[in-house]
């Protein structure tokens, strides 16, 4: 994800900038030097506090301590000893990526908190690919001082004085922060504080997290989260009480989810945005539930989606700045109201001038306003033939009002009418004697040696209620791994599962690296925490292949913060020194076979069905660990592939980005939930198009052929195709792309590329809060282009509120 100049125009409320230095915060207070002594497992049943630690960086120091206690570095946790010089020296021992370093893979770390409360002055500053994980069986307290100085408690991206940051806000990749109490109810509430500065992007989330503030006053000046720019991303199941703003948003586009917030002054003040997905928020005794009208002469937001929300006494629902006469700009405050609760509130959405614009009192089924697209096409069983002769023309039209929504699919849905969703296992009641350490039963993880053998054993020889535990490291699979039918996978801090060797090279019979099941099988698999990648070029590699169909027990198997990287990062052999952007080699075809990544990094088979949450799949743009950070040519096949012909498939929060002939494909699927996807399309395209990065189109995977294309803009990766499909319903898409071959003069005519999203022979597709960048038609049905960008221009994208294919 790259930064633009015109991001400029979105004027940041630095209201929680402070004098002192954030460099000095850490240094604040000497740190006595970390025991040997392990004090969790004493205090807590929680299997990550005693389970033994083996993982190691394989591409780095063997010795890095990757996980950590912060009271064996000093932290008491006694609620009135100051633990913040303790608690920065858990995070930063180590020489790890903090100040000047911006990205860093190979001094990952796990900074563990006991159960407790930790006081602290000022902010704990948590380095680039850090896992803060509280106890998740009694909940640490993490609280602020009367004396706290700093611009939040907990702070993932400093400022300096000059207003510079430690890391690039839209490159700040890797971290989590989980189980926590955050605490700033002895700091005076007019002192201008924040519990987390979470200004980050992909592969990153908050999760299980408490904030508590003072409640009401005037000048109340408190915040749970501050985010004031980057690029996501992914939080869930936090609670907001008290404060002045529960959370203060801006980002790119970014999906929450079961989100609370009780007593808030305002819940949510979204100050900028392309796309946000606000799912499940439960918004009690607040004046403001989500005020979204910043810069109402010249709008900072582009559009948001509220699902499945209910608001209970709160005087305004939602606070807009769009105009149906005179929106500046065209399209911007775009907004999606999708089966929420006003019932006991007084407006549902008012302007900003407090104008009635729906009044409380009922449940909205669905309101839109912004630009609205419908065609009267039904060809779903069609030939492709017939399809393209009866290509339709969409209707448009500008909206602001109530509409009568589509019925989605009963078994995308809970009982109450409500997109299902579930949160990550965490395996809180699991001892740490039921989990199998992979490097116990014989793997090495190092990166080089050959662990297909170790992984498989160890899948074969799993009992029910145990769980496989990957330790850190990179695992070598040189042949397909079979994912038995009922397993739970968790690794430490994002192991690797590194694709390598022979059986992996012929693109014309691709073979999984991971098969999830049996074709035919159903059962219950659960991942989480883990990478897929690639050792070398394996240009017939699947990463992931996903047989496993569904049982009776919804959702039961998902990936949570799985994530597919190609290239980019040490030991995968694909980076600036070899792929580099700036050798032109690497554009020929020689080149293009040196730097291939793999066939498809994701497959979701026809009797698959998965629930996919914060899951990015990313084809490296630049480099993560050389110090050039240089950017980089790399050449995948293809991104995501969903051919579910029944379902039900959730997808929360996902991204493909940069993959050669598409990001994302669903053919011949049905039952499909996509709340925000968001893609790139290759940074070197048109040099090479998509038909020239190495991989030929196939017909086995109905890949675009790009045969009507008559320039080259049109030979470019699709953000998202829809082939032969129905019941697809996506809630939010930001579609990008940023370059013609590095060039970003395209920019000024929005013309990088020709087409983004491609709907053939499909029926009943929903797409709200659809945002493109730069491609001169947002959507084509059926080889023709029926949404063109320019007519719905937004703050930085193209954006339409919704577009229907029934």
């Amino acid at each position: 994800m790259l930064a633009f100049t015109s991001l400029a125009t979105f004027a940041v409320l630095r209201l929680l900038a402070v004098t002192v230095a954030p460099a000095s915060l850490v240094e604040a207070v000497p740190a006595p030097a970390p025991s040997d002594a392990t004090t969790a497992a004493s205090s807590s049943s929680y299997w990550l506090a005693d389970i033994k630690r083996q993982g190691s960086v394989p591409f780095g120091d063997s010795n890095f301590k990757v996980f950590r206690n912060v009271k064996d570095y000093g932290a008491k946790g006694d609620g009135s000893t100051d633990d913040t010089a303790s608690i920065n020296e858990a995070i930063s021992d180590g020489n790890r990526c903090g100040k000047g370093c911006d990205s860093s893979t190979t001094t990952p770390a796990i900074v563990y908190f006991p159960p407790g409360t930790y006081a602290v002055s000022a902010p704990i500053v948590s380095y680039y690919y850090t896992q803060l994980i509280g106890d998740a069986t009694s909940l640490p307290t993490i609280k602020g001082l009367p004396s706290f100085k700093g611009m939040a408690l907990i702070d993932v991206d400093p400022y300096e004085d000059g207003g510079a940051n430690w890391f690039t806000n839209q490159n700040n990749f890797f971290r989590q922060i989980r189980n926590f109490v955050i605490d700033q109810t002895a700091i005076p509430s007019t002192t201008a504080s924040a519990g987390i500065h979470w200004q980050v992007a992909q592969a990153t989330s908050l999760q299980n997290i408490r904030f508590e503030m003072v409640k009401g006053g005037t000048d109340n000046k408190q915040q749970g989260i501050f985010m004031d720019n980057g690029s996501g991303g992914f939080m869930t199941d936090l609670v907001f009480n008290g404060g002045n703003m529960g959370a203060f948003f801006g980002s790119q586009q970014f999906t929450t989810r079961n989100l609370t917030f009780n007593g808030c002054n305002t819940a949510v003040f979204m100050n900028w945005n392309w796309l946000w997905n606000l799912k499940s928020l439960q918004i009690n005794d607040c004046n403001t539930g989500v005020n979204m009208s910043n810069t109402p002469t010249n709008q900072t937001v582009g559009s948001v989606i509220i699902q499945d929300s209910t608001f209970k006494n709160v005087a305004n629902g939602v606070i807009t700045a769009f105009s149906k006469e005179q929106n500046v700009p065209a399209s911007g405050n775009t907004l999606i109201i999708d089966n929420c609760d006003f019932t006991s509130s007084s407006n549902a959405v008012v302007d900003y001038k407090g104008v009635t614009i729906l009044k409380g009192g009922s449940k909205v089924t669905s309101f839109i306003q912004g630009h609205g697209y419908t065609t009267g096409d039904n060809t779903a069983s069609a030939s492709a033939s017939t399809c393209a002769s009866s290509a339709p023309t969409a209707s448009s039209t500008n909206v602001q009002g109530t509409m009568n929504a589509p019925p989605k699919p009963s078994s995308l849905l809970t009982k109450d009418g409500a997109v299902f969703e579930r949160t990550k296992p965490q395996y809180e009641t699991v001892q740490s004697s039921s989990f199998i350490s992979i490097k116990s039963a014989g793997a090495k993880g190092d990166g080089s040696t050959d662990d297909t053998n170790a992984i498989q054993q160890a899948f074969n020889n799993a009992k029910d209620g145990q769980i496989v535990y990957f330790d850190h490291g990179a695992y070598i699979v040189t042949q397909t791994i079979k994912v038995p039918k009922n397993i739970k996978i968790t690794g430490e801090i994002w192991p690797i599962i590194m694709a390598s060797g022979q059986a992996f090279q012929d693109m014309s019979k691709p073979a999984p690296v991971f098969q999830v099941g049996q074709p035919g099988d159903t059962g219950a698999v659960e991942m989480s925490d883990l990478i897929f990648s690639t050792k070398g070029n394996v240009p017939g590699a699947i990463l992931m292949e996903w047989n496993l169909g569904a049982t009776e027990t919804q959702g039961a198997s998902g990936m949570w913060d799985v994530h597919f990287r190609i290239g980019g990062a040490a030991g995968t052999g694909l980076q600036s020194d070899t792929c580099s952007k700036n050798d032109t080699s690497t554009i020929t075809s020689q080149g293009v076979s040196k730097c291939q990544g793999a066939f498809l990094l994701l497959h979701v088979t026809s009797k698959g069905s998965v629930y996919l949450e914060n899951n990015w799949m990313w084809v490296a743009d630049h480099e993560l660990d050389r110090q050039d950070h240089d950017q980089v040519n790399i050449y995948n096949g293809r991104g995501v592939l969903i051919e579910s012909a029944e379902g039900p498939v959730w997808m929360y929060g996902t991204s493909s980005e940069h993959s050669q002939l598409y990001n994302y494909q669903i053919l011949n699927a049905k039952n499909v939930y996509m709340g925000v996807i968001q893609t790139e399309t290759p940074y070197m395209s048109p040099k090479p198009d998509a038909l020239n990065g190495g991989f030929t189109p196939s017909d086995q995977y109905s890949d675009p052929t790009f045969a009507d294309c008559q320039s080259e803009s049109c030979k470019e990766a699709w953000g998202l195709r829809v082939i032969g499909s129905t019941e697809i319903h996506v809630y939010g898409a930001g579609l990008y792309s940023f370059f013609s071959a590095y060039e970003q003069t395209c920019l000024a005519t929005e013309s990088c590329q020709e087409n983004m999203v491609d709907i053939q022979c499909s029926s009943d597709i929903f797409l709200y809060g659809l945002s493109t960048k730069a491609a001169t038609s947002m959507v084509n049905v059926d080889g023709k282009s029926v949404v063109a960008q320019s007519d719905n221009r937004s703050n930085f994208c193209s954006t339409i509120a919704v577009f229907e294919e029934v």
